[in-house]
């Protein structure tokens, strides 16, 4: 089905008890998945709004990355913690916890074969373990700040990690090796006044030939700890590591905590801040997004459905918000 991003509406809301963190999609697109500061996770069956709910961590949850059979998903928190669940059931108990780093887990990922799953945060270590065994094969080190996106190429053989000073670091997985760096410092500020570091990559994304990737955060940070910044993404040629476009959103303060390439040849974007919530659309050659659509409450996350129409958003508010790309009936 073809997309229009200008007729972007939100279809449906589900209330939670916490204020949410993180929202996927399994990879049916039968249900979704939300974490929130409440240190639980909510299944929601989309069809029937039949909820399970997922008890374990000690702190806010952040992280989810799922097996590739859709049997079994991992959680990461901001206690440490790397739980593993089974999919079903109402009310599913761990089936492995793992202390894994020290201090917050701010990324997970699964490879595209399901083999491996990657983690890291604030020890600035990232971490690569065994799906099905919960087992540690390497440790990645070369960060030198926190680590707050990954993603696994889609081929599968490098590992993709960006930071809070826009270092992005791309890892072989095999060997455990660091290949090369991608240079992202627009996504990073120094205040002198606040004597802070703000920013940082909060969004790994490649497109479908896999010859652009996409970093997305903020830029513009003129006062971090009143949240005065603004959202930006920049494309990189994958083979020459050159920016070859930033896309940025003038005048709309807030921050890209997650981009994605959208089938339709454009990029989408969930920005939250003081600005409020907005799903942002570019085309490839477009600096200012080609639209903007505002969501009620701050956001903090998004998903895209498999079938390219949904797209889940998380908010302050507790609740997560179903927008659809097409117009209503």
């Amino acid at each position: 089905m073809k997309t229009d991003p200008k007729k972007a509406h939100v279809a449906k809301e589900y209330k939670c008890e916490g204020p949410l963190m993180n929202g996927r999609f399994d990879a049916t697109g039968k249900f979704l998945y939300v974490t929130s500061e409440d240190r639980t996770i909510t299944r929601i069956e989309l069809e029937t709004d039949k909820r399970g709910m997922y008890e374990g961590h000690e702190s806010w949850v952040r992280g989810l990355a799922f097996s590739k059979d859709g049997k079994s998903f991992v959680s990461s928190g901001f206690d440490d913690t790397l739980i593993w669940w089974p999919t079903e059931g109402e009310k599913p108990k761990p089936t492995r916890t793992v202390k894994a780093h020290k201090g917050w887990i701010r990324a997970i990922a699964t490879s595209p074969d399901g083999k491996i799953l990657a983690s890291a945060g604030n020890d600035r270590v990232v971490k690569l373990w065994s799906m099905s065994e919960g087992k540690l094969q390497h440790e990645l080190k070369g960060h030198e700040r926190d680590v707050y996106s990954m993603a696994f190429h889609p081929n599968g053989k490098f590992l993709l990690t960006g930071d809070l000073m826009g270092e992005v670091h791309q890892w072989d997985v095999s060997a455990g090796k660091l290949v090369r760096s991608f240079e992202a410092k627009d996504l990073h500020t120094f205040n002198k006044g606040q004597d802070v570091d703000y920013g940082g990559v909060r969004s790994i994304a490649f497109n479908a030939d896999h010859s652009q990737m996409i970093c997305g955060g903020l830029h513009k940070g003129t006062n971090p700890l009143g949240a005065i910044n603004e959202p930006l993404i920049l494309r990189f040629d994958w083979g020459s590591q050159k920016i070859v476009k930033k896309h940025q959103a003038k005048g709309l303060r807030g921050v890209v905590w997650r981009t994605m390439f959208h089938r339709d040849d454009y990029v989408l974007a969930c920005s939250g801040g003081s600005s409020g919530a907005h799903l942002l659309f570019w085309k490839e050659d477009d600096e200012q997004p080609f639209h903007k659509f505002k969501i009620r409450d701050n956001a903090r996350e998004m998903d895209l459905h498999p079938d390219g129409v949904q797209v889940a958003t998380v908010h302050h508010d507790r609740k997560v918000r179903i927008s659809k790309l097409i117009a209503k009936k």
